[in-house]
């Protein structure tokens, strides 16, 4: 039976420059998509993917993921924004790696594209009117 899944990965800054994906794909058959991606040298890369392969071969693909340090959120979580709550103080704009929060000028409103939200959480964490939450 194939799977096929969408994740985000995270990985620590020590695996930022290591072909774990290249391994994945050949140690294990398993297809990556990279959907978004943003990895920076010394600092921690975070993968959007779509991975798909034989099952037996995904979750030995997955047990080495794990055992390398990197990190495994299913996309299945979706962050969302609390009209009502919201503020447009734009604390969470600058924090956010996938780029789906945005300063729109010259109203100053602070918009969500949801589109390009990674779900890494991070905004949820900075948001002094908890206006993003998570949804499963």
């Amino acid at each position: 039976m194939t799977v096929s899944k969408r994740l985000v990965l995270h990985f620590p800054r020590k695996l930022v420059d290591q072909p774990i994906l290249c391994r994945l794909a050949r140690d294990y058959n398993i297809d990556f998509n990279i959907l978004k991606a943003s990895v920076t040298p010394n600092e921690e890369g975070v993968l959007v993917v779509e991975l798909s392969g034989e099952e037996s071969n995904y979750n030995k693909g997955n047990e080495y993921l794990a055992q390398t340090g990197v990190a495994i959120q299913p996309l299945s979580k979706d962050v969302v924004r609390d009209e009502e709550k919201c503020i447009h103080c734009g604390s969470c704009v600058v924090l956010c790696t996938g780029g789906a929060l945005s300063v729109e000028r010259p109203t100053m409103k602070v918009n969500f594209d949801h589109t390009k939200c990674i779900a890494c959480e991070i905004c949820v964490r900075s948001c002094p009117s908890r206006a993003m939450e998570i949804r499963f």
